[in-house]
């Protein structure tokens, strides 16, 4: 056996692209083993001796956020970053996730929930980043998908309901290994992530005349499992698009703690940066952008604009702080109307109580239209990439994040995604409509299969 058993810790693959272990670090006290059971719902679902003693994983991160002894940390990518930073013929572009801007105060002793977006923006500058944009931007876009595409099961029927949603790849790639019946009610969306790489490669460097076999895409995000989904085989959309070959669409993601650890290394003053702005063309981003980040964040986004396109109405002020849907309890319900559609929510984070959920959903028969699953806990602020203060202030400092976010939002003119001028133009000039035929082919995708990573 090349692992030590299942009742002593988590078992990690030396190829795991998302995270890895120190051996000489690990103190064996069982906290990856725990939070991998009762929360994520994979330790103890499945026998190495029926894996060809192979891991199963989501790559969630969770065992590295609470490994006292960061024995588990990510698999650093940020060495290869500054490689290509350090190459003329590279052009490097870093897009930031919204929860990014709101934790990485932390690791530089900012007060809890800062949001310190135009210092990150300076940081990414001055470490060598050629542009810097936001993944908000492809937040907004993943939104207008998203909500057609729910808009189109309700009215259409072509696809069955609940849409579930699919921007968490850790998400994602658990129900394709427990939950393989649902994969029909995962939206087809792609993640930002997913979806910010190809129009980075195509539209953003036809628009300032790049070549994109030259763009190195860097992802800065609070997520570990991003760096699985980017190197999934169907994350390769520009190389169709722009015929060549070995091109994908995202080339690396560092996480939070990866930038603060690089900042550090290079002996940068985070706190005395002076505040950058993105660069302009997917840089600018709606409120609903902004709260991805937390759970219930997505739901709520996607609620906003599809209320205006089935109502052809202005999104109304309950829409704009949809309070049913927010906050840290771990599975929330609403009935939410437009027009006169009563639709059935629910917003989740948990793989296990995503499956917990699921269980009773299908013993009781009961009608969803929409349904939100976030793997970490309160979102993607809570990451497995994120800042480890949550080990010691737990679901306090979360709190804070999700305010500074939800703040964040209430403080910009610009609330919807559909509203988005530079996302208009976007439209106008590459994708023409949402679920357009080349909207499907860059910024939609479809599952797998994985349950027979279980084995037996």
């Amino acid at each position: 056996m090349n692992h030590l058993p299942m009742s002593v810790r988590v078992p990690i693959e030396t190829d795991n692209p998302s995270i890895q272990r120190e051996e000489s670090l690990c103190i064996k006290c069982g906290q990856c083993r725990e939070i991998c059971s009762s929360y994520i719902g994979v330790h103890n679902t499945y026998r190495l001796e029926d894996t060809n003693n192979k891991a199963v994983c989501i790559n969630c991160g969770q065992c590295a956020n609470v490994c006292p002894v960061s024995s588990i940390t990510e698999t650093y990518e940020y060495p290869d970053v500054r490689k290509a930073i350090a190459d003329p013929d590279k052009i490097v572009i870093f897009s930031t996730s919204p929860s990014v801007r709101i934790a990485l105060g932390e690791e530089f002793a900012m007060p809890d929930g800062s949001f310190v977006q135009g210092k990150m923006v300076a940081l990414l500058r001055k470490l060598g980043g050629d542009y810097v944009l936001d993944t908000n931007f492809a937040a907004d876009l993943t939104v207008v998908e998203e909500a057609s595409e729910l808009i189109e099961r309700i009215t259409k029927q072509q696809a069955p309901l609940p849409q579930f949603t699919s921007c968490c790849p850790s998400w994602v790639k658990y129900a394709e290994t427990y939950h393989p019946d649902l994969l029909p009610h995962l939206s087809s969306s792609k993640s930002p992530i997913g979806m910010q790489g190809p129009t980075i490669k195509t539209y953003f460097a036809k628009q300032m005349n790049l070549d994109p076999s030259k763009i190195v895409n860097v992802a800065v995000t609070p997520c570990t499992a991003k760096k699985f989904e980017i190197r999934r085989e169907e994350m390769n959309a520009a190389s169709g698009y722009l015929g060549l070959n070995n091109v994908r669409d995202m080339d690396y993601v560092i996480t939070t703690r990866e930038l603060a650890k690089w900042a550090k290394e290079e002996d940068i003053d985070f706190i005395s940066l002076e505040d950058s702005d993105y660069d302009r063309l997917m840089g600018e981003a709606s409120g609903a952008g902004v709260i991805f980040g937390n759970t219930g964040g997505v739901m709520e986004a996607a609620l906003r604009t599809a209320y205006e396109y089935i109502t052809k109405e202005a999104v109304p002020e309950d829409f704009l702080n949809l309070q049913p849907v927010r906050g840290l309890e771990a599975v929330k319900e609403a009935t939410v109307t437009i027009a006169d559609l009563q639709l059935k929510v629910a917003v989740i984070y948990g793989t296990k109580a995503a499956t917990e959920f699921i269980n009773q959903w299908k013993e009781t028969n009961q009608s969803y239209h929409f349904i939100e699953v976030m793997t970490c806990p309160g979102g993607c602020i809570g990451g497995g990439g994120q800042p480890k203060g949550t080990l010691f202030k737990g679901d306090g400092l979360r709190q804070n994040r999700i305010d500074g976010l939800y703040n964040r939002d209430t403080q910009l003119n610009l609330r919807n995604s559909h509203d988005n001028p530079e996302l208009q133009k976007l439209y106008k000039e590459f994708y023409g409509r949402p679920l357009s035929k080349l909207a499907e082919e860059m910024l939609h995708t479809s599952y797998h299969d994985r349950s027979s990573d279980l084995g037996k």
